[in-house]
């Protein structure tokens, strides 16, 4: 049985579009966050795309004192791999998978569409792109990491080996350590995937040399 849909905030950039990028938003935040990006990126001129930014589930978060927000997953302790949320990362995966699925039933097959994601989005697209099962046409990880990373070979399908991922960090970065996005980038390509990597002198943000460079990935990519 399917999760049910998350709620997600939809832009078009032209009608009936032909390809989708799945945004997926950071810890405490919501599908709202990045959705004025969308001008800034300039694809008018390419094909219709429908960005979709999902709303990720409220829930308590254990380093925040448990304050309930959205959040794809719980967090245990800054920057710590010995305990992971193993079973809200997987609830989170299958919930994007569905969406990823939602935008098939609308015409739009998986090889058209981009799942990107910034912090624990960014974990997320990172734990759930290799192990689908259909290949996409990119990933863009920004300012995040590879969760349940002990798992990822005896998991990862084939069917995105040769699909680009963008990976970006901030070299100020006073939340998820630069380090860790450069251990995923590092995981990523000793196992062969084509993941490339660019640092910005900013801190746990966007920047519009940023935003340039993803702009450029889209449009190589969405096709």
């Amino acid at each position: 049985m399917s999760p049910p849909l998350l709620e997600c905030v939809e832009i078009e950039t032209a009608p009936k579009p032909t390809h989708a990028v799945i945004w997926l938003h950071g810890l405490g935040a919501d599908g709202h966050d990045f959705a004025s990006v969308v001008p800034e990126l300039h694809l008018q001129d390419g094909p219709a795309i429908r960005f979709v930014f999902p709303h990720a589930p409220v829930r308590p978060v254990t380093v925040n004192n448990g304050m309930s927000m959205r959040a794809w997953y719980d967090i245990y302790a800054m920057g710590s791999v010995l305990r992971e949320d193993k079973q809200g990362i997987r609830a989170s995966q299958h919930a994007i998978e569905a969406l990823i699925a939602h935008e098939n039933q609308r015409g739009i097959s998986s090889d058209r569409i981009v799942l990107a994601g910034f912090s624990q989005g960014c974990a997320m697209t990172l734990h759930t792109g290799p192990r689908l099962d259909q290949k996409l046409a990119g990933m863009i990880g920004l300012s995040g990491y590879l969760p349940l990373a002990g798992q990822f070979d005896a998991e990862r399908h084939t069917a995105n080996q040769g699909t680009p991922i963008f990976l970006a960090h901030g070299v100020l970065d006073p939340v998820v350590a630069m380090a860790r996005g450069q251990a995923a980038h590092r995981q990523l390509t000793d196992a062969g995937y084509r993941a490339s990597w660019k640092t910005y002198t900013m801190p746990h943000a966007v920047c519009l040399e940023e935003i340039n460079d993803i702009a450029a990935f889209l449009r190589q990519v969405l096709v």
